[in-house]
């Protein structure tokens, strides 16, 4: 198990690591837990105090490491589930416009923008008076929800089949996640829907700054590639290997409106995964999506 660990956080592309990320974090803060559990302490919220987000100022100052800390950081498997399905779906969408680095670049933007939006809202709304100095956050939806937005933003059209069944667009999407926390501020967990808002928020902009040229992400990566210097660490590159008696995509379709070439294209996604698309699949999809 330790070694299939290895091989997935070495080798594996960037939203596998994304996930595998978030998954050994969780496993970790469970064994906590139990541990607090078993043994009458209060173990676990020590542990916890340093590594999600507060919102009071005074506190964030002694542990300003949290801006990064919280977005990895789920107590309940409820949530963990509900946010790494939503990013894996949307990263999928993501790398089909968007490369590995600017997938990592904006899951940490985003994530840093939805905690920002967190902390001055809750520093400059009354309402949030009397819980401020207890108030804390923690998850990774700010930072998917940047993910969504930024390809929802990109290529709007893009199509989607929700519960496998209804096919919309993916702004559609993108637009009931936004209301969604819109309405939820005035309701229950008012920080964590304003810290969705706050990639939202980062999430279009990403795009459409890639739409012109700007790709405000960059910082991320380019630190990255720093430690990966620093450290020493090597990618390796990967053998591409051509299949004989390659066909022209183009021969099966050409008979083909674009909403039957849609269609088959999906179902060949649902059964197989978006990997086992053509170079010539993928730019129709880009194409669709765009419109």
């Amino acid at each position: 198990m330790r070694s299939e660990l290895k091989r997935l956080i070495e080798d594996g592309d960037m939203l596998t690591r994304l996930i595998v990320v978030n998954v050994l974090v969780f496993v970790v803060v469970l064994f906590i837990n139990i541990f607090q559990f078993l043994f009458q302490s209060n173990f676990a919220h020590r542990i916890l105090y340093w590594f999600t987000l507060p919102a009071f100022l005074p506190d964030l100052v002694t542990r300003p490491w949290t801006l990064i800390t919280y977005m990895f950081l789920h107590e309940g498997v409820f949530h963990l589930i509900f946010n790494l399905l939503w990013l894996y779906f949307g990263g999928l969408i993501f790398l089909n416009f968007f490369s590995e680095k600017q997938l990592l670049g904006t899951y940490i933007s985003g994530g840093l923008a939805g905690g920002v939006l967190y902390i001055i809202s809750y520093n400059l709304f009354p309402v949030f008076e009397t819980v401020l100095p207890a108030a804390t956050n923690r998850g990774a939806s700010a930072a998917v929800m940047a993910i969504i937005i930024a390809a929802a933003t990109y290529a709007p059209g893009y199509p989607v089949r929700l519960f496998f069944v209804l096919e919309v667009k993916l702004w559609v999407v993108a637009v009931i996640a936004v209301l969604f926390d819109l309405a939820g501020i005035e309701r229950s967990n008012a920080g964590g829907h304003i810290a969705h808002l706050g990639g939202a928020i980062f999430g279009y902009l990403m795009a459409k700054s890639f739409d012109l040229g700007v790709d405000i992400t960059h910082w991320i990566y380019d630190f990255s590639d720093y430690l990966q210097v620093l450290f020493g660490k090597k990618k390796k590159l990967r053998k591409v290997y051509s299949k004989k008696g390659y066909t022209n995509v183009y021969s099966r379709y050409q008979h083909m409106s674009d909403q039957e070439r849609l269609d088959q294209i999906l179902d060949k996604i649902s059964m197989s995964g978006y990997d086992s698309l053509s170079k010539e699949e993928k730019e129709f999809l880009f194409k669709i999506g765009k419109q």
